[in-house]
Protein backbone atom coordinates (compact mmCIF):
# COMPACT_ATOMS: atom_id res chain seq x y z
CA UNK A 1 0.00 0.00 0.00
CA UNK A 2 1.55 3.37 -0.98
CA UNK A 3 2.22 5.93 1.76
CA UNK A 4 0.73 9.26 0.66
CA UNK A 5 1.28 12.82 1.90
CA UNK A 6 -1.48 15.21 0.84
CA UNK A 7 -1.08 19.00 1.28
CA UNK A 8 -4.35 20.92 1.68
CA UNK A 9 -3.29 24.47 0.78
CA UNK A 10 -6.66 26.17 1.33
CA UNK A 11 -4.88 28.61 3.66
CA UNK A 12 -1.83 28.98 1.41
CA UNK A 13 1.65 27.72 2.20
CA UNK A 14 4.87 29.14 3.61
CA UNK A 15 8.04 27.66 5.07
CA UNK A 16 7.24 27.65 8.77
CA UNK A 17 3.67 26.39 8.22
CA UNK A 18 5.17 23.48 6.26
CA UNK A 19 7.59 22.73 9.10
CA UNK A 20 4.78 22.83 11.66
CA UNK A 21 2.55 20.41 9.76
CA UNK A 22 5.35 17.97 8.90
CA UNK A 23 6.60 18.02 12.50
CA UNK A 24 3.13 16.90 13.62
CA UNK A 25 3.18 14.12 11.01
CA UNK A 26 6.72 13.06 11.91
CA UNK A 27 6.32 13.44 15.67
CA UNK A 28 10.07 13.69 16.36
CA UNK A 29 11.21 17.22 17.20
CA UNK A 30 14.53 16.02 18.63
CA UNK A 31 15.45 14.25 15.39
CA UNK A 32 14.51 17.34 13.38
CA UNK A 33 16.63 19.71 15.48
CA UNK A 34 19.61 17.34 15.62
CA UNK A 35 19.59 16.87 11.85
CA UNK A 36 19.24 20.60 11.21
CA UNK A 37 22.26 21.24 13.44
CA UNK A 38 24.39 19.24 10.96
CA UNK A 39 24.31 22.29 8.66
CA UNK A 40 26.63 24.13 11.01
CA UNK A 41 24.51 27.27 10.59
CA UNK A 42 24.48 29.72 13.50
CA UNK A 43 22.61 32.88 14.40
CA UNK A 44 19.20 31.27 14.62
CA UNK A 45 16.84 29.69 17.10
CA UNK A 46 13.76 27.55 16.46
CA UNK A 47 10.86 27.73 18.87
CA UNK A 48 8.22 25.07 18.38
CA UNK A 49 4.89 25.92 20.04
CA UNK A 50 1.34 24.64 20.20
CA UNK A 51 -1.16 27.39 19.33
CA UNK A 52 -4.78 27.85 18.33
CA UNK A 53 -6.21 29.65 15.31
CA UNK A 54 -9.99 30.01 15.18
CA UNK A 55 -10.42 27.03 17.48
CA UNK A 56 -8.00 24.77 15.60
CA UNK A 57 -4.94 23.65 17.54
CA UNK A 58 -1.73 23.13 15.62
CA UNK A 59 2.04 23.60 15.61
CA UNK A 60 3.65 26.99 15.10
CA UNK A 61 7.34 27.06 14.24
CA UNK A 62 8.94 30.40 15.03
CA UNK A 63 12.32 30.77 13.30
CA UNK A 64 14.36 33.56 14.88
CA UNK A 65 17.26 34.94 12.81
CA UNK A 66 19.76 37.09 14.74
CA UNK A 67 17.03 37.52 17.32
CA UNK A 68 14.34 38.62 14.87
CA UNK A 69 11.21 36.74 13.89
CA UNK A 70 9.46 36.92 10.52
CA UNK A 71 7.93 40.29 11.42
CA UNK A 72 11.18 41.94 12.52
CA UNK A 73 10.42 41.68 16.26
CA UNK A 74 13.61 41.27 18.26
CA UNK A 75 14.27 38.35 20.64
CA UNK A 76 17.57 37.89 22.47
CA UNK A 77 19.26 34.69 21.31
CA UNK A 78 22.86 35.70 22.02
CA UNK A 79 24.10 36.36 18.43
CA UNK A 80 24.94 39.56 16.62
CA UNK A 81 25.84 38.93 12.97
CA UNK A 82 26.30 41.40 10.14
CA UNK A 83 23.75 40.98 7.37
CA UNK A 84 25.84 39.81 4.43
CA UNK A 85 24.55 38.13 1.29
CA UNK A 86 24.82 34.56 0.03
CA UNK A 87 24.46 33.38 -3.53
CA UNK A 88 23.07 30.04 -4.69
CA UNK A 89 26.49 28.37 -4.81
CA UNK A 90 27.19 29.46 -1.22
CA UNK A 91 23.95 27.88 -0.07
CA UNK A 92 24.41 24.67 -2.07
CA UNK A 93 27.99 24.34 -0.76
CA UNK A 94 26.73 24.71 2.80
CA UNK A 95 24.18 21.96 2.22
CA UNK A 96 26.46 19.61 0.25
CA UNK A 97 29.36 19.93 2.70
CA UNK A 98 27.17 19.01 5.66
CA UNK A 99 26.66 15.56 7.18
CA UNK A 100 23.01 15.44 6.14
CA UNK A 101 21.71 12.40 4.29
CA UNK A 102 22.23 12.51 0.53
CA UNK A 103 18.48 12.33 -0.08
CA UNK A 104 17.97 15.41 2.13
CA UNK A 105 20.67 17.28 0.21
CA UNK A 106 19.01 16.45 -3.11
CA UNK A 107 15.53 17.56 -2.01
CA UNK A 108 16.97 20.78 -0.54
CA UNK A 109 18.97 21.56 -3.67
CA UNK A 110 15.96 21.00 -5.94
CA UNK A 111 13.82 23.41 -3.91
CA UNK A 112 16.54 26.07 -3.77
CA UNK A 113 17.10 25.77 -7.52
CA UNK A 114 13.40 26.44 -8.10
CA UNK A 115 13.59 29.54 -5.91
CA UNK A 116 16.85 30.81 -7.47
CA UNK A 117 15.61 30.32 -11.05
CA UNK A 118 12.57 32.46 -10.28
CA UNK A 119 14.69 35.20 -8.71
CA UNK A 120 17.06 35.12 -11.69
CA UNK A 121 14.21 35.59 -14.16
CA UNK A 122 12.53 38.48 -12.38
CA UNK A 123 15.85 40.32 -11.83
CA UNK A 124 17.20 39.41 -15.30
CA UNK A 125 20.41 37.90 -13.89
CA UNK A 126 22.34 34.69 -14.35
CA UNK A 127 21.33 32.16 -11.71
CA UNK A 128 24.81 32.20 -10.12
CA UNK A 129 24.56 36.00 -9.74
CA UNK A 130 21.39 35.85 -7.65
CA UNK A 131 22.01 36.86 -4.04
CA UNK A 132 19.88 36.28 -0.97
CA UNK A 133 20.06 38.77 1.89
CA UNK A 134 21.61 37.00 4.89
CA UNK A 135 18.51 37.06 7.09
CA UNK A 136 16.28 35.84 4.27
CA UNK A 137 18.86 33.29 3.17
CA UNK A 138 19.18 31.72 6.60
CA UNK A 139 15.42 31.72 7.08
CA UNK A 140 14.96 30.01 3.70
CA UNK A 141 17.76 27.54 4.42
CA UNK A 142 16.09 26.47 7.66
CA UNK A 143 12.63 26.24 6.08
CA UNK A 144 13.81 24.35 3.01
CA UNK A 145 16.38 22.03 4.58
CA UNK A 146 14.03 21.44 7.52
CA UNK A 147 11.27 20.45 5.12
CA UNK A 148 13.65 18.09 3.30
CA UNK A 149 14.70 16.49 6.61
CA UNK A 150 11.09 15.82 7.61
CA UNK A 151 9.98 14.57 4.18
CA UNK A 152 12.97 12.21 4.13
CA UNK A 153 12.09 11.00 7.64
CA UNK A 154 8.43 10.37 6.72
CA UNK A 155 9.51 8.81 3.39
CA UNK A 156 6.20 8.94 1.48
CA UNK A 157 5.72 7.05 -1.76
CA UNK A 158 3.59 9.85 -3.21
CA UNK A 159 3.14 13.57 -2.45
CA UNK A 160 0.07 15.38 -3.76
CA UNK A 161 -1.46 18.80 -3.20
CA UNK A 162 -4.76 20.57 -3.49
CA UNK A 163 -5.15 23.70 -5.57
CA UNK A 164 -3.10 26.39 -3.81
CA UNK A 165 -5.04 29.42 -2.53
CA UNK A 166 -3.36 32.83 -2.77
CA UNK A 167 -4.58 36.16 -1.44
CA UNK A 168 -4.53 39.64 -2.99
CA UNK A 169 -3.67 43.23 -2.14
CA UNK A 170 -0.25 44.55 -1.13
CA UNK A 171 2.45 43.66 1.38
CA UNK A 172 5.56 45.44 2.63
CA UNK A 173 8.84 43.70 1.86
CA UNK A 174 12.57 44.49 1.50
CA UNK A 175 11.96 46.19 -1.88
CA UNK A 176 9.00 48.25 -0.64
CA UNK A 177 5.28 47.70 -1.22
CA UNK A 178 4.43 44.90 -3.67
CA UNK A 179 1.24 43.41 -4.98
CA UNK A 180 0.27 39.85 -4.07
CA UNK A 181 1.49 37.42 -5.26
CA UNK A 182 4.98 38.93 -5.16
CA UNK A 183 7.11 38.58 -8.32
CA UNK A 184 9.15 35.54 -7.18
CA UNK A 185 5.99 33.65 -6.22
CA UNK A 186 4.32 34.57 -9.52
CA UNK A 187 7.36 33.33 -11.44
CA UNK A 188 7.37 30.00 -9.60
CA UNK A 189 3.68 29.64 -10.46
CA UNK A 190 4.56 30.22 -14.11
CA UNK A 191 7.54 27.85 -14.09
CA UNK A 192 5.74 24.91 -12.46
CA UNK A 193 2.59 22.82 -12.68
CA UNK A 194 1.01 24.43 -9.61
CA UNK A 195 -2.75 24.85 -9.80
CA UNK A 196 -3.44 28.19 -8.08
CA UNK A 197 -6.43 30.44 -7.52
CA UNK A 198 -6.85 33.83 -5.90
CA UNK A 199 -9.32 34.14 -3.03
CA UNK A 200 -10.74 37.14 -1.21
CA UNK A 201 -8.13 37.47 1.54
CA UNK A 202 -6.31 40.80 1.65
CA UNK A 203 -2.77 39.55 2.30
CA UNK A 204 -0.10 37.17 1.05
CA UNK A 205 -0.93 33.48 1.60
CA UNK A 206 1.86 31.95 -0.49
CA UNK A 207 5.47 32.99 0.03
CA UNK A 208 8.19 32.33 -2.55
CA UNK A 209 9.64 29.66 -0.25
CA UNK A 210 6.23 28.03 0.13
CA UNK A 211 5.69 28.06 -3.63
CA UNK A 212 9.14 26.54 -4.24
CA UNK A 213 8.52 23.82 -1.66
CA UNK A 214 5.12 22.68 -2.90
CA UNK A 215 5.99 22.94 -6.61
CA UNK A 216 9.02 20.72 -6.02
CA UNK A 217 7.46 18.14 -3.72
CA UNK A 218 3.99 17.62 -5.19
CA UNK A 219 3.74 15.42 -8.28
CA UNK A 220 0.18 16.59 -8.97
CA UNK A 221 -2.38 19.18 -7.84
CA UNK A 222 -5.67 17.39 -7.51
CA UNK A 223 -8.44 16.31 -5.17
CA UNK A 224 -7.45 13.96 -2.39
CA UNK A 225 -7.13 10.42 -3.76
CA UNK A 226 -8.71 7.35 -2.25
CA UNK A 227 -6.73 6.75 0.95
CA UNK A 228 -7.06 5.63 4.55
CA UNK A 229 -6.11 8.69 6.61
CA UNK A 230 -3.70 7.92 9.45
CA UNK A 231 -2.80 11.44 10.62
CA UNK A 232 -4.07 14.98 10.10
CA UNK A 233 -1.66 17.80 10.94
CA UNK A 234 -1.94 21.59 11.13
CA UNK A 235 1.03 23.91 10.61
CA UNK A 236 -0.10 27.30 11.88
CA UNK A 237 0.78 30.74 10.58
CA UNK A 238 0.42 33.93 12.59
CA UNK A 239 -1.87 36.03 10.37
CA UNK A 240 -5.53 36.81 11.01
CA UNK A 241 -7.13 36.01 7.66
CA UNK A 242 -10.70 35.60 8.89
CA UNK A 243 -10.44 31.83 9.32
CA UNK A 244 -7.83 29.31 10.44
CA UNK A 245 -4.41 30.37 9.17
CA UNK A 246 -3.00 26.90 8.69
CA UNK A 247 -1.54 24.43 6.26
CA UNK A 248 -3.33 21.10 6.67
CA UNK A 249 -1.38 17.97 5.77
CA UNK A 250 -2.66 14.40 5.69
CA UNK A 251 -0.68 11.19 6.00
CA UNK A 252 -2.52 8.21 4.57
CA UNK A 253 -2.35 4.81 2.99
CA UNK A 254 -3.50 4.54 -0.60
CA UNK A 255 -5.40 1.61 -2.03
CA UNK A 256 -3.66 -1.03 -4.11
CA UNK A 257 -5.52 0.16 -7.21
CA UNK A 258 -4.84 3.86 -6.66
CA UNK A 259 -3.31 4.42 -10.10
CA UNK A 260 -4.78 7.35 -12.00
CA UNK A 261 -5.78 5.76 -15.30
CA UNK A 262 -6.24 7.88 -18.43
CA UNK A 263 -7.66 7.09 -21.84
CA UNK A 264 -6.06 8.94 -24.77
CA UNK A 265 -7.95 9.14 -28.08
CA UNK A 266 -7.24 10.56 -31.51
CA UNK A 267 -8.66 10.03 -35.03
CA UNK A 268 -6.19 9.45 -37.86
CA UNK A 269 -7.14 9.49 -41.55
CA UNK A 270 -3.88 10.38 -43.29
CA UNK A 271 -1.23 7.96 -41.97
CA UNK A 272 -0.09 4.75 -43.62
CA UNK A 273 -0.63 1.35 -42.08
CA UNK A 274 3.11 1.06 -41.45
CA UNK A 275 3.20 4.40 -39.62
CA UNK A 276 0.26 3.50 -37.41
CA UNK A 277 1.69 0.07 -36.57
CA UNK A 278 5.01 1.66 -35.64
CA UNK A 279 3.27 4.30 -33.49
CA UNK A 280 1.41 1.61 -31.55
CA UNK A 281 4.63 -0.33 -31.05
CA UNK A 282 6.33 2.77 -29.63
CA UNK A 283 3.56 3.68 -27.17
CA UNK A 284 3.48 0.10 -25.85
CA UNK A 285 7.26 0.13 -25.42
CA UNK A 286 6.96 3.45 -23.55
CA UNK A 287 4.70 1.94 -20.89
CA UNK A 288 1.11 2.18 -22.13
CA UNK A 289 -1.14 -0.35 -20.39
CA UNK A 290 -2.87 -1.05 -23.71
CA UNK A 291 -3.31 0.49 -27.16
CA UNK A 292 -5.60 -0.36 -30.06
CA UNK A 293 -7.16 0.97 -33.27
CA UNK A 294 -10.88 1.07 -34.10
CA UNK A 295 -12.19 1.74 -37.64
CA UNK A 296 -14.35 4.90 -37.74
CA UNK A 297 -16.03 7.12 -40.34
CA UNK A 298 -15.14 10.79 -39.88
CA UNK A 299 -17.38 13.84 -40.47
CA UNK A 300 -16.66 14.17 -44.21
CA UNK A 301 -17.31 10.48 -44.83
CA UNK A 302 -13.63 9.57 -44.87
CA UNK A 303 -12.68 6.20 -43.36
CA UNK A 304 -10.16 6.53 -40.52
CA UNK A 305 -8.86 4.83 -37.41
CA UNK A 306 -9.31 5.91 -33.81
CA UNK A 307 -6.20 5.28 -31.73
CA UNK A 308 -6.94 4.63 -28.06
CA UNK A 309 -4.25 4.37 -25.41
CA UNK A 310 -4.74 3.34 -21.78
CA UNK A 311 -2.03 4.62 -19.43
CA UNK A 312 -1.22 5.86 -15.94
CA UNK A 313 -0.85 9.58 -15.20
CA UNK A 314 2.94 9.41 -14.90
CA UNK A 315 3.20 8.08 -18.48
CA UNK A 316 0.73 10.54 -20.03
CA UNK A 317 3.09 13.30 -21.18
CA UNK A 318 5.63 10.89 -22.69
CA UNK A 319 2.92 9.01 -24.59
CA UNK A 320 1.36 12.21 -25.95
CA UNK A 321 4.79 13.21 -27.25
CA UNK A 322 5.10 9.88 -29.08
CA UNK A 323 1.62 10.23 -30.63
CA UNK A 324 2.44 13.69 -31.99
CA UNK A 325 5.87 12.57 -33.17
CA UNK A 326 4.91 9.29 -34.86
CA UNK A 327 1.44 10.04 -36.31
CA UNK A 328 -0.04 12.86 -38.38
CA UNK A 329 -2.57 13.92 -35.75
CA UNK A 330 -2.56 17.53 -34.54
CA UNK A 331 -4.79 17.04 -31.51
CA UNK A 332 -5.72 14.39 -28.95
CA UNK A 333 -8.40 13.92 -26.31
CA UNK A 334 -7.71 12.40 -22.93
CA UNK A 335 -9.68 11.88 -19.76
CA UNK A 336 -9.33 10.17 -16.42
CA UNK A 337 -11.40 7.03 -15.95
CA UNK A 338 -12.48 4.89 -13.03
CA UNK A 339 -11.81 1.18 -13.16
CA UNK A 340 -12.32 -1.98 -11.15
CA UNK A 341 -9.43 -4.41 -11.25
CA UNK A 342 -9.52 -7.91 -9.80
CA UNK A 343 -6.68 -9.19 -7.63
CA UNK A 344 -4.32 -11.37 -9.63
CA UNK A 345 -1.18 -13.43 -9.26
CA UNK A 346 0.91 -15.61 -11.54
CA UNK A 347 0.93 -19.34 -10.76
CA UNK A 348 2.34 -22.44 -12.42
CA UNK A 349 -0.16 -25.24 -13.15
CA UNK A 350 0.92 -28.83 -13.79
CA UNK A 351 -0.97 -30.47 -16.67
CA UNK A 352 -0.63 -33.82 -18.39
CA UNK A 353 1.27 -31.98 -21.14
CA UNK A 354 3.64 -30.06 -18.86
CA UNK A 355 3.76 -26.87 -16.79
CA UNK A 356 1.69 -23.86 -17.87
CA UNK A 357 1.96 -20.31 -16.51
CA UNK A 358 -1.47 -18.97 -15.56
CA UNK A 359 -3.11 -15.90 -14.12
CA UNK A 360 -5.03 -16.64 -10.93
CA UNK A 361 -7.75 -13.99 -10.60
CA UNK A 362 -9.95 -13.52 -7.52
CA UNK A 363 -13.30 -11.67 -7.51
CA UNK A 364 -14.42 -9.43 -4.62
CA UNK A 365 -16.59 -12.31 -3.34
CA UNK A 366 -13.74 -14.79 -3.47
CA UNK A 367 -14.51 -16.57 -6.75
CA UNK A 368 -11.28 -17.82 -8.36
CA UNK A 369 -10.63 -17.96 -12.11
CA UNK A 370 -7.60 -19.47 -13.84
CA UNK A 371 -6.48 -18.11 -17.21
CA UNK A 372 -3.55 -19.84 -19.00
CA UNK A 373 -0.89 -17.74 -20.70
CA UNK A 374 -1.39 -17.93 -24.46
CA UNK A 375 2.27 -18.41 -25.39
CA UNK A 376 2.57 -21.44 -23.07
CA UNK A 377 -0.42 -23.32 -24.47
CA UNK A 378 0.46 -22.28 -28.02
CA UNK A 379 3.84 -23.96 -27.57
CA UNK A 380 2.18 -27.16 -26.30
CA UNK A 381 -0.36 -27.09 -29.14
CA UNK A 382 2.44 -26.97 -31.72
CA UNK A 383 4.71 -29.51 -30.03
CA UNK A 384 1.95 -32.06 -29.24
CA UNK A 385 -0.20 -31.34 -32.31
CA UNK A 386 -3.24 -30.71 -30.13
CA UNK A 387 -5.97 -28.19 -31.07
CA UNK A 388 -5.54 -25.00 -29.07
CA UNK A 389 -9.24 -24.97 -28.10
CA UNK A 390 -8.84 -28.42 -26.50
CA UNK A 391 -6.01 -27.20 -24.30
CA UNK A 392 -8.14 -24.32 -22.98
CA UNK A 393 -10.58 -26.95 -21.66
CA UNK A 394 -7.90 -28.09 -19.16
CA UNK A 395 -8.40 -24.94 -17.08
Amino acid sequence: MPKIIYFDCAGGICGNMTLGALLEICGDEEYFLNELAKLGLDGYEIRIEKRESYGIRGTYVNVLIDGEDEYGHHHDIGHDHHHAERNLNDILSLINNSDLRQSVKEISANIFMKLAKAEAKIHDKDIDKVHFHEVGARDSIIDIVGTAILIDRISPDLILSSTVNEGHGFIECAHGKMSVPVPATSQIFADSNIQVRQIDVNTELVTPTGAAIISTLASDFTLMPEMKIQKTAFGLGSKDIGYTNALKVYLGEGSENNDDIYVVETNIDDSTGEQMAYAMEQVLKAGARDAFYTPVIMKKGRPAYKLEIICTKDKLDDLLEIVFKETTTIGVRYHKVERTELKREMICVDTEYGKVQCKKVTSPKGQVYIYPEYEDIKKIAIEKNIPLKELYKLF
